[in-house]
């Protein structure tokens, strides 16, 4: 990525793509710096996270939603408050949050500065740095919501984290775990003795081992999976009647809707979203020291393509993330 000379406090540093395509599509320009509106918070970035929901979004040039390029990319932020707009009594500037703004909606994280809605933020957990708390949100609010809003994870419980040791699952297999379930976790072989670390039960070879035969004798409640295809219909058959499994990818033709009702099985699809209040419950797990996030690799924001370039390997262990402000 070329230089981008500095210019007045009316602008910023930003990571933009005008079209779909490879990692080389990201470029860092020079660009207006956003003015909070009514409710909203201006956050200086200190780290972004960086998820797969990034590099998919640039491969095909559109949001979610349907924006299309230009645009910057980007979910997870952790910084430090601004600028506050009318309204807004959550912060003060000088605080210092972390949260997943406006997704599915661009956020633009991969920038100098953000804005967005202040209840998409919460204070940054006490003992983690900048480059710690930017890799939590978007990861950790899809492991809570997926396990407690939606399964409802009881003590005592069965819980099957399929790609234990990814950014979302090993936060899944902690926030499990804190709910006082019995965890089993899906991953390579030399990932084990981290999961078990992170205080997993049992630990699957996923390369080695067919998960659902097994786990054929054994009563999973509840299957966590963002790997979708085929490992989910596997997933699907270690479920005990009456069991849950969560979806973070939407259930499209490839999944068996029809075997999951006659084995009573309830499959959802779910899609993450900003949340305050599930913010504030993982900060406390992170301050009670029941949850900790792994970051793989850190790379400046001017590197991002290299950022996405190992991230669509597949082979990290927990979170990639880009440091904005030093």
């Amino acid at each position: 990525m070329r230089a981008v000379s500095r210019d007045a406090a009316t602008t910023m540093r930003a990571v933009s793509q005008d079209a779909a395509g490879a990692p080389d599509v990201l470029r860092l320009v020079e660009t207006r710096r956003p003015v909070p509106g009514r409710g909203e918070i201006l956050v200086r970035v200190h780290a972004a996270g960086v998820n797969p929901a990034d590099w998919k979004t640039r491969q095909r040039g559109v949001f979610a939603d349907g924006s299309r390029p230009p645009f910057t990319l980007g979910f997870d932020v952790a910084g430090v408050v601004e600028a506050i707009g009318d309204g807004v009594t959550l912060f003060q500037t000088g605080d210092e949050v972390f949260g997943m703004p406006r997704f599915p909606h661009p956020a633009g994280a991969y920038a100098e500065y953000v804005t967005a809605p202040a209840r998409h933020f919460a204070p940054r957990p006490h003992g983690l740095t900048h480059v710690q708390a930017g890799a939590l949100p978007l990861a950790s609010l899809t492991a809570w919501q997926a396990l407690v809003d939606t399964a409802n994870v009881q003590p005592g419980q069965r819980v099957l984290i399929q790609a234990a040791a990814g950014g979302v699952g090993h936060l899944a297999v902690q926030i499990a775990k804190a709910r006082g379930a019995y965890v089993i976790g899906t991953a390579s072989a030399a990932k084990h003795g981290l999961l078990r670390s992170l205080g997993a039960d049992e630990t699957i070879d996923y390369r080695t081992q067919d998960v659902a035969e097994t786990l054929r004798d054994v009563d999973i409640d509840v299957v966590l999976d963002p790997l979708g295809g085929l490992d989910r219909a596997r997933s699907l058959r270690t479920l005990r009647p009456g069991g849950t499994l969560v979806s973070i990818l939407p259930l499209d033709d490839t999944f068996p809707i029809e075997e999951a009702e006659l084995a009573g099985v309830r499959a959802v699809f779910m899609l993450v979203e900003p949340d305050h209040a599930g913010l504030r419950e993982i900060a406390s797990l992170v301050e009670n020291g029941r949850l900790r996030v792994i970051v793989d690799e850190v790379f400046p924001l001017e590197e991002a393509a290299r950022a996405h370039t190992l991230g669509e390997t597949g082979r990290t262990t927990g979170k990639i993330v880009l440091t904005v402000t030093p």
